[in-house]
C-alpha cells in the first residue's frame, strides 16, 4: 500500500464495516486498524520499503498481514523505557492481537495478526 498509513487505517475501516459483527464489536476493530497502523508504520520506516495489506475474514478471525518487500528480518520487541518516543509497535500488536506470526518471503517479511472477536450470544448461532 503506497498511499501510507492514513489510506490503510481508512481502507482497514472500510472493510471491516462490511462485516456482520463491525457494530457490536467496537473494542475489536479498534484494535485491528491500530495494528494496521503500526505495522504498515514499521514496513515504512525499518524496512524501508512500500507495504502490501492483506485483509483476511475466516468466519472465526481476522488476519492482518503487512509484507515489506526488502527486509527479511523479523521485527523484535524492544525493552520498555519511559523516556523512548518510538519503538512500541510490536508491544502494541502483542498486546492487541490474539496470536501474530512473521514468515520470511523470497522478498522480504509477511507480518500476519490475528483477531478474533468476541461476538454477541445472538450472532454466535
Amino acid at each position: 500500500m503506497s498511499q501510507g498509513v492514513r489510506e490503510g487505517r481508512r481502507w482497514t475501516e472500510e472493510h471491516l464495516s462490511q462485516l456482520p459483527w463491525y457494530e457490536s464489536c467496537p473494542d475489536t476493530v479498534d484494535s485491528i486498524v491500530l495494528t494496521v497502523s503500526e505495522l504498515l508504520t514499521n514496513a515504512h520506516l525499518h524496512a524501508r520499503s512500500d507495504a502490501q495489506l492483506v485483509l483476511t475474514w475466516d468466519s472465526r478471525c481476522v488476519h492482518v498481514t503487512v509484507h515489506d518487500d526488502t527486509s527479511g528480518r523479523p521485527p523484535k520487541q524492544r525493552a520498555e523505557s519511559t523516556a523512548a518516543t518510538s519503538g512500541r509497535g510490536i508491544a502494541i500488536v502483542d498486546a492487541l492481537a490474539d496470536s501474530w506470526e512473521t514468515h520470511e518471503q523470497q522478498h522480504g517479511k509477511a507480518v500476519t495478526a490475528c483477531f478474533t472477536p468476541e461476538l454477541p450470544e445472538s450472532a454466535q448461532s
